[in-house]
Formats: structure tokens, C-alpha cells, sequence
């Protein structure tokens, strides 16, 4: 099927149940879940985040941490660590 014939088998299906203001619902927000799922994907999984957060803390706790010294700027910083 092409992108108009799909367009127009869309509007005769909304036409059936145009009249239907549950059903209409219903298709509204399945399509802005859909147009959600186009608009936003995700960078990494659920597993590669927690993996993230995890090595983070390990970090954390073996003191693998930097801090910004008084009066340095947030750009000067981030060049201080190499980020």
C-alpha cells in the first residue's frame, strides 16, 4: 500500500467511528503513543542504563570521583577531566 492509499484507508476507518466519542479516544491516544514511539527513541535499553548507573556507583565508592575546584568555571572543568 502506498502513503495515500494508507492516508485514505486511515480517514475511512476514523469516518465509522467518528460519531463514537469513546472510540475516538481510544484512536487518539493509540496514535499519539505511536507518533511518541517515531518522535523520541531511546538512546540505550533499560539494561545498558542500570549497567551505567551501576559501574557509576562502584566508581563512586572506590573515590573515582571528581569535584570542581572554587571559581572554576563548568567548561574549564570538564577540560580539567578530559570530557
Amino acid at each position: 500500500m502506498t502513503a495515500l492509499q494508507l492516508n485514505a484507508e486511515l480517514y475511512r476507518a476514523m469516518g465509522y467511528i467518528a460519531e463514537d466519542e469513546g472510540l475516538m479516544l481510544k484512536a487518539v491516544k493509540y496514535i499519539k503513543k505511536l507518533a511518541a514511539k517515531k518522535a523520541a527513541p531511546t538512546l540505550m535499553t533499560k539494561e545498558e542504563l542500570l549497567a551505567k548507573i551501576e559501574k557509576a556507583e562502584d566508581d563512586y565508592r572506590q573515590g573515582k570521583t571528581y569535584a570542581m575546584l572554587p571559581g572554576e568555571s563548568y567548561s574549564d572543568f570538564r577540560k580539567r577531566i578530559g570530557r
